[in-house]
């Protein structure tokens, strides 16, 4: 499961784990023009652990989930 939301400077996703035990903490997907935050909580650190992507780097992933593996060079 999934939600959208579009605030004023950002689309912020949530995704929300809903597999099988032990479950994995929601993920929030921050996205603006220059940056796209992923945000997930760490129950053993009690923190918040968070990656930042370039919108390029991010553009690579969603491209490589869809590819066979290889060694790929944006045009």
């Amino acid at each position: 499961m999934f939600t959208i939301e579009h605030e004023f400077d950002a689309t912020v996703v949530t995704l929300v784990d809903e597999g099988t035990a032990p479950l994995q903490e929601d993920v929030t997907v921050h996205a603006t023009e220059s940056v796209i935050l992923l945000n997930q909580y760490d129950a053993r650190t009690d923190q918040i652990v968070s990656v930042r992507l370039s919108p390029e780097q991010w553009r690579d992933l969603t491209a490589a989930l869809n590819l066979p593996e290889g060694v790929y060079k944006a045009t």
